[in-house]
């Protein structure tokens, strides 16, 4: 049963730090032609804890009147996850696809190019995200914000260039 427990934390942090990374690859609004397209992660200009995985790359396109996103992480060790979502900018949860457990991102639109993601695990909310896609539209800084184990706040950033 501890056994059991430890992997589900360990995968669950393990998800939070993808959902981190992925945020950027997530977002709409007015100016989605600025968010369409193939998005790599820059390990170099990320915090550390995006370091874990060999390389992220997403794909954004139109999906009905929202996203359609689609992301493949490739760890240190090798083995690809895949993960989709499709959702809107209405402060709902929508699912993301692929994970081992119930994840959901609720989207709420700041600005032109700043937006807001509630990130919840098994209906509990774990995460908040501030994004903001730059002027010229070639690069996603996510700063995410979520409490350790001893309650205190964490802060981790995301980089992606647009390819």
């Amino acid at each position: 049963m501890l056994c059991l427990m430890r992997r589900r934390r360990i995968f669950g942090a393990l998800m939070l730090i993808m959902a981190a990374i992925m945020l950027p690859c997530t977002l709409m609004g007015q100016s989605s032609d600025l968010l369409f397209g193939t998005w790599e992660l820059d390990a170099s200009a990320s915090s550390q804890s995006s370091t874990r995985f060999k390389r992220t790359t997403c794909w954004i396109e139109p999906w009905e009147d929202g996203l359609k996103v689609t992301y493949d992480v490739v760890g240190i060790r090798g083995g690809v996850i895949h993960l989709e979502w499709t959702g809107k900018f209405d402060g709902q949860d929508y699912a993301v696809q692929g994970a081992d457990y119930v994840l959901t991102n609720a989207y709420t639109r700041i600005d032109a190019l700043t937006y807001d993601v509630v990130i919840k695990v098994d209906g509990g909310r774990v995460a908040r995200a501030r994004t903001v896609v730059s002027p010229d539209g070639r690069t996603l800084t996510t700063v995410t914000t979520e409490r350790n184990a001893a309650g205190q706040e964490v802060h981790s950033m995301v980089v992606y260039e647009k390819q």
